[in-house]
Protein backbone atom coordinates (compact mmCIF):
# COMPACT_ATOMS: atom_id res chain seq x y z
CA UNK A 1 0.00 0.00 0.00
CA UNK A 2 1.42 3.45 -0.81
CA UNK A 3 0.68 5.03 2.29
CA UNK A 4 2.85 2.60 4.29
CA UNK A 5 5.43 2.61 1.94
CA UNK A 6 5.76 6.63 2.35
CA UNK A 7 5.29 6.56 6.21
CA UNK A 8 8.27 4.08 6.42
CA UNK A 9 10.19 6.44 3.84
CA UNK A 10 9.62 9.21 6.14
CA UNK A 11 6.48 11.15 4.48
CA UNK A 12 3.75 11.02 6.37
CA UNK A 13 -0.02 10.32 4.70
CA UNK A 14 -3.30 10.63 5.30
CA UNK A 15 -6.50 10.40 3.44
CA UNK A 16 -10.22 9.97 3.57
CA UNK A 17 -12.52 7.06 3.76
CA UNK A 18 -15.50 6.18 2.57
CA UNK A 19 -15.35 2.19 3.45
CA UNK A 20 -15.38 1.98 6.92
CA UNK A 21 -15.02 -1.59 7.26
CA UNK A 22 -12.25 -1.59 3.99
CA UNK A 23 -10.34 1.40 5.63
CA UNK A 24 -9.91 -1.15 9.43
CA UNK A 25 -8.71 -4.02 7.33
CA UNK A 26 -6.23 -2.37 5.44
CA UNK A 27 -5.39 0.08 8.64
CA UNK A 28 -3.45 3.05 6.74
CA UNK A 29 -1.26 4.94 8.91
CA UNK A 30 -3.91 7.87 9.05
CA UNK A 31 -7.54 7.86 7.80
CA UNK A 32 -10.58 10.08 8.05
CA UNK A 33 -14.11 8.09 7.68
CA UNK A 34 -16.99 10.15 6.54
CA UNK A 35 -20.52 9.18 6.47
CA UNK A 36 -21.26 10.95 2.93
CA UNK A 37 -22.32 8.54 -0.77
CA UNK A 38 -19.54 6.73 -2.36
CA UNK A 39 -18.15 9.61 -4.87
CA UNK A 40 -18.32 12.30 -3.30
CA UNK A 41 -15.62 11.95 -0.63
CA UNK A 42 -15.70 15.85 0.41
CA UNK A 43 -20.22 16.14 0.38
CA UNK A 44 -22.30 17.35 -1.90
CA UNK A 45 -20.47 19.76 -4.61
CA UNK A 46 -20.41 23.38 -4.58
CA UNK A 47 -20.12 23.72 -0.66
CA UNK A 48 -16.81 24.87 -0.34
CA UNK A 49 -17.55 25.91 3.09
CA UNK A 50 -17.93 22.41 4.16
CA UNK A 51 -15.46 20.82 1.59
CA UNK A 52 -12.43 23.19 3.61
CA UNK A 53 -13.99 21.21 7.11
CA UNK A 54 -13.83 18.16 5.92
CA UNK A 55 -9.69 18.53 4.32
CA UNK A 56 -8.98 20.70 7.42
CA UNK A 57 -9.75 17.81 9.40
CA UNK A 58 -8.07 15.04 7.29
CA UNK A 59 -5.11 17.56 7.22
CA UNK A 60 -4.97 17.56 11.10
CA UNK A 61 -4.37 13.59 11.27
CA UNK A 62 -1.05 14.61 10.06
CA UNK A 63 -0.39 15.78 14.06
CA UNK A 64 -0.63 12.36 15.04
CA UNK A 65 1.91 10.10 15.35
CA UNK A 66 2.14 6.94 13.42
CA UNK A 67 -1.09 5.35 13.75
CA UNK A 68 -2.52 3.62 11.94
CA UNK A 69 -5.62 5.97 13.53
CA UNK A 70 -9.10 6.04 12.48
CA UNK A 71 -11.19 8.81 13.30
CA UNK A 72 -14.58 9.63 11.93
CA UNK A 73 -15.58 13.13 10.70
CA UNK A 74 -18.44 14.41 13.06
CA UNK A 75 -20.31 16.10 10.47
CA UNK A 76 -23.08 14.38 8.44
CA UNK A 77 -22.79 15.88 4.29
CA UNK A 78 -26.01 18.98 3.91
CA UNK A 79 -29.31 17.81 2.25
CA UNK A 80 -29.32 17.55 -1.21
CA UNK A 81 -32.69 18.66 -2.78
CA UNK A 82 -34.91 15.86 -2.54
CA UNK A 83 -36.08 15.54 -6.52
CA UNK A 84 -35.38 17.05 -9.93
CA UNK A 85 -37.35 20.38 -10.43
CA UNK A 86 -40.16 20.37 -13.26
CA UNK A 87 -39.18 23.35 -14.79
CA UNK A 88 -40.62 25.02 -18.36
CA UNK A 89 -37.94 23.50 -20.70
CA UNK A 90 -37.63 22.18 -24.05
CA UNK A 91 -37.40 18.43 -22.07
CA UNK A 92 -40.68 16.11 -22.01
CA UNK A 93 -39.92 12.59 -20.49
CA UNK A 94 -43.63 11.28 -20.58
CA UNK A 95 -43.05 7.64 -21.14
CA UNK A 96 -47.12 6.49 -21.87
CA UNK A 97 -47.87 5.02 -24.90
CA UNK A 98 -44.45 4.34 -26.09
CA UNK A 99 -44.05 0.32 -26.06
CA UNK A 100 -40.55 -1.20 -26.54
CA UNK A 101 -42.19 -3.36 -28.93
CA UNK A 102 -43.32 0.17 -31.03
CA UNK A 103 -39.80 0.50 -32.30
CA UNK A 104 -39.72 3.04 -34.64
CA UNK A 105 -41.82 5.20 -32.20
CA UNK A 106 -39.36 4.34 -29.31
CA UNK A 107 -35.90 4.90 -31.96
CA UNK A 108 -37.87 8.64 -32.61
CA UNK A 109 -38.72 9.30 -29.06
CA UNK A 110 -35.33 8.18 -27.76
CA UNK A 111 -33.72 10.89 -30.60
CA UNK A 112 -36.08 13.31 -29.88
CA UNK A 113 -34.97 13.56 -26.14
CA UNK A 114 -31.15 13.37 -26.74
CA UNK A 115 -32.33 16.85 -28.60
CA UNK A 116 -34.25 17.97 -26.49
CA UNK A 117 -31.23 17.89 -23.51
CA UNK A 118 -29.28 19.55 -25.52
CA UNK A 119 -29.50 23.33 -24.51
CA UNK A 120 -28.94 22.75 -21.03
CA UNK A 121 -26.22 20.58 -21.69
CA UNK A 122 -24.51 23.48 -24.01
CA UNK A 123 -25.63 25.64 -20.90
CA UNK A 124 -23.70 23.28 -18.13
CA UNK A 125 -20.67 23.09 -20.45
CA UNK A 126 -20.04 26.89 -20.88
CA UNK A 127 -20.61 27.53 -16.95
CA UNK A 128 -18.25 25.12 -15.90
CA UNK A 129 -15.73 24.85 -19.11
CA UNK A 130 -15.56 21.17 -18.74
CA UNK A 131 -17.41 17.33 -19.68
CA UNK A 132 -17.05 14.31 -18.82
CA UNK A 133 -18.31 13.34 -22.07
CA UNK A 134 -16.35 12.23 -24.86
CA UNK A 135 -14.59 8.79 -24.10
CA UNK A 136 -16.77 7.49 -26.82
CA UNK A 137 -15.67 9.09 -29.67
CA UNK A 138 -19.33 9.35 -31.00
CA UNK A 139 -20.87 12.89 -31.44
CA UNK A 140 -23.72 13.44 -29.69
CA UNK A 141 -26.17 13.65 -32.85
CA UNK A 142 -24.97 9.49 -33.54
CA UNK A 143 -24.99 8.88 -30.29
CA UNK A 144 -28.65 7.41 -29.83
CA UNK A 145 -28.27 5.79 -33.36
CA UNK A 146 -25.68 3.86 -32.30
CA UNK A 147 -27.12 2.55 -29.01
CA UNK A 148 -30.22 1.90 -30.26
CA UNK A 149 -29.00 -0.66 -33.30
CA UNK A 150 -28.09 -2.81 -30.45
CA UNK A 151 -31.46 -3.02 -29.71
CA UNK A 152 -32.44 -3.74 -33.45
CA UNK A 153 -29.44 -6.84 -33.16
CA UNK A 154 -27.72 -4.62 -36.02
CA UNK A 155 -24.04 -4.65 -35.47
CA UNK A 156 -22.83 -1.13 -36.41
CA UNK A 157 -19.67 0.28 -37.30
CA UNK A 158 -17.33 0.92 -34.54
CA UNK A 159 -16.31 3.91 -33.86
CA UNK A 160 -13.17 3.07 -32.32
CA UNK A 161 -10.27 0.93 -33.79
CA UNK A 162 -8.53 0.70 -30.34
CA UNK A 163 -11.49 -1.33 -28.99
CA UNK A 164 -14.19 -3.91 -29.16
CA UNK A 165 -17.22 -2.73 -30.39
CA UNK A 166 -18.81 -4.18 -27.24
CA UNK A 167 -16.24 -1.55 -25.14
CA UNK A 168 -17.44 0.99 -27.64
CA UNK A 169 -21.27 0.52 -26.76
CA UNK A 170 -20.29 0.84 -22.93
CA UNK A 171 -18.11 4.29 -23.34
CA UNK A 172 -21.02 5.30 -25.28
CA UNK A 173 -23.76 4.42 -22.98
CA UNK A 174 -21.55 6.06 -20.20
CA UNK A 175 -21.35 8.91 -22.56
CA UNK A 176 -25.14 8.95 -22.37
CA UNK A 177 -25.88 8.85 -19.06
CA UNK A 178 -23.39 11.74 -17.86
CA UNK A 179 -24.67 14.07 -21.02
CA UNK A 180 -28.16 13.51 -19.25
CA UNK A 181 -26.61 13.80 -15.67
CA UNK A 182 -24.62 17.14 -16.80
CA UNK A 183 -27.43 18.21 -18.72
CA UNK A 184 -30.05 18.13 -16.06
CA UNK A 185 -28.54 19.86 -13.08
CA UNK A 186 -27.59 22.64 -14.87
CA UNK A 187 -31.39 23.43 -13.83
CA UNK A 188 -31.56 25.86 -11.01
CA UNK A 189 -31.29 24.63 -7.55
CA UNK A 190 -29.92 21.03 -9.44
CA UNK A 191 -25.99 21.29 -8.87
CA UNK A 192 -25.93 19.58 -5.60
CA UNK A 193 -28.61 16.33 -5.83
CA UNK A 194 -27.81 13.08 -4.99
CA UNK A 195 -26.39 10.56 -7.27
CA UNK A 196 -29.58 8.28 -6.29
CA UNK A 197 -31.68 10.79 -7.00
CA UNK A 198 -30.39 11.20 -10.58
CA UNK A 199 -30.04 7.54 -10.81
CA UNK A 200 -34.35 7.32 -9.85
CA UNK A 201 -35.15 10.13 -12.84
CA UNK A 202 -32.91 8.55 -15.40
CA UNK A 203 -34.01 4.82 -15.19
CA UNK A 204 -37.54 5.75 -14.11
CA UNK A 205 -38.83 8.68 -15.78
CA UNK A 206 -36.36 9.35 -19.08
CA UNK A 207 -36.86 7.42 -22.52
CA UNK A 208 -33.13 6.58 -22.32
CA UNK A 209 -33.65 5.01 -19.35
CA UNK A 210 -36.12 2.54 -20.91
CA UNK A 211 -34.08 2.20 -23.84
CA UNK A 212 -30.56 1.22 -22.23
CA UNK A 213 -33.21 -1.27 -20.43
CA UNK A 214 -34.41 -2.57 -23.68
CA UNK A 215 -30.68 -2.81 -24.83
CA UNK A 216 -29.86 -4.94 -22.14
CA UNK A 217 -32.82 -7.30 -22.52
CA UNK A 218 -31.79 -7.47 -26.18
CA UNK A 219 -27.99 -8.55 -25.62
CA UNK A 220 -29.00 -12.04 -24.07
CA UNK A 221 -29.68 -13.14 -27.31
CA UNK A 222 -26.50 -11.49 -28.85
CA UNK A 223 -24.02 -14.00 -30.37
CA UNK A 224 -20.91 -11.96 -29.19
CA UNK A 225 -19.72 -13.22 -25.86
CA UNK A 226 -18.22 -9.78 -24.74
CA UNK A 227 -21.25 -7.90 -25.94
CA UNK A 228 -23.35 -10.35 -24.04
CA UNK A 229 -21.18 -9.71 -21.12
CA UNK A 230 -21.28 -5.83 -21.65
CA UNK A 231 -24.79 -5.84 -22.18
CA UNK A 232 -25.41 -8.23 -19.18
CA UNK A 233 -23.22 -6.61 -16.61
CA UNK A 234 -22.33 -3.01 -17.83
CA UNK A 235 -24.93 -1.18 -19.16
CA UNK A 236 -27.85 -1.10 -16.31
CA UNK A 237 -26.87 -1.15 -12.63
CA UNK A 238 -27.35 -4.05 -10.34
CA UNK A 239 -30.16 -2.95 -7.87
Amino acid sequence: MLAHFLEEEGVPTTQISLVRLHTELTKPPRALWVSFELGRPLGIPNDPSFQKRVLLATLKLLEAPDGPRLEDFQEDAPSSPCGITVLSCPVNFAQKGTDTGETEQLQAAFNREIISMRPWYDMVVKKRGRTTVGISGINLEAIGDFIYSFLEGIEPENPRDDIPLAYALKFAVDDLKAYYFEGVTAQPGQESVSSQVLADWFWEETVAGKVLLAVKEAGNTNEDDLIRMVTSNLIVPAW
